[in-house]
């Protein structure tokens, strides 16, 4: 199996929706950065609600510094993890519904934080594919 197949079998076992029918997204931004899945189709809303219930409880680990799901879907811990661990004091993670999916803003000041921060999403940026800029972006939100 590829790793590309491997991504797409970890990532469906555990988020729990499809990969085919969603688009993943890793922005960087100057305070942190954010991670926003969406469903291709707007009337796919089984998937939407999915990819809801997913990311709300990846905020609630991740502020706990629990990152057990990256390290399922990807087979090693991703870059920037063990700092963001360590740093969860100094990591907010705040849950967002957008139109057709959620998002997670994270978001710090502590300089060593925001650098594993940009680790972690680059590292996401890369292993998905999904294209997106690996600087920060020049505003906060994107659309």
């Amino acid at each position: 199996m590829s790793r590309d197949q491997m991504l797409m079998q970890n990532g469906e076992k555990e988020m729990g929706f499809s990969q085919t029918a969603t688009t993943h997204h890793f922005i960087l931004m100057k305070d942190g950065g954010a991670i926003r899945i969406e469903v291709n189709e707007a009337a796919d809303t089984a998937n939407r609600d999915k990819i809801r219930l997913h990311l709300k409880g990846i905020a609630a680990q991740f502020a706990k510094g629990i990152f057990t799901t990256p390290f399922a879907i990807h087979g090693q811990v991703p870059p920037g993890v063990p700092v963001m661990d360590e740093l969860k004091h100094e990591i907010k993670y705040t849950y967002e519904q957008t139109e057709n999916g959620a998002q997670i803003r994270i978001t710090t000041a502590n300089q060593n934080a925001l650098a594993a921060i940009y680790e972690f999403l680059k590292f996401q940026i890369t292993e998905h594919k999904t294209g997106d800029p690996t600087a920060p972006a020049a505003a906060d939100n994107f659309d």
